[in-house]
């Protein structure tokens, strides 16, 4: 997710130094992404089925969220640090992740990223790279 400045309007995207991470606005923006999604899950009748594979409380969830967040976006690896390597597709394994699951996650996704992510292009490339990444969560 590496762009150059968009000469037509000169609004800063994605590079080597300017990650998706620091282009939302950190930390404080990267934890409301992870919040709002979860937030989301938990009140969306879209959801229900998400919400149910779900351990309750979501507090510890919400943080390792927003941990897998930082790294994936360009920002401190807190995930990584504390838990290894992410590897996705296995850590989800346990779950059965069907296309119906997928989409779930999508809808919870696609909202927060319209309520926290300003840039219309940054919200835009997000978007892609977590639709790639959550199809490629389907084992089922």
């Amino acid at each position: 997710m590496i762009f150059n400045k968009n000469p037509a309007n000169s609004k800063p995207y994605p590079t080597p130094e300017q990650t998706p991470y620091q282009l939302m606005g950190g930390e404080p923006k990267v934890k409301a992404l992870a919040n709002r999604f979860y937030d989301i899950m938990e009140t969306a009748p879209e959801a229900a089925d998400l919400y149910a594979i779900h351990p309750l409380p979501l507090d510890s969830i919400r943080q390792k969220f927003f941990e897998f967040l930082s790294g994936w976006l360009g920002g401190p690896a807190l995930f990584e640090q504390k838990y290894g390597h992410p590897r996705l597709r296995a850590r989800h394994l346990p779950f059965q992740v069907d296309e119906k699951l997928r989409n779930q996650w999508m809808f919870c996704m696609e909202q927060a990223l319209d309520d926290v992510v300003e840039n219309k292009m940054l919200r835009q490339g997000i978007h892609q790279s977590v639709s790639q990444l959550a199809s490629h969560m389907i084992n089922c």
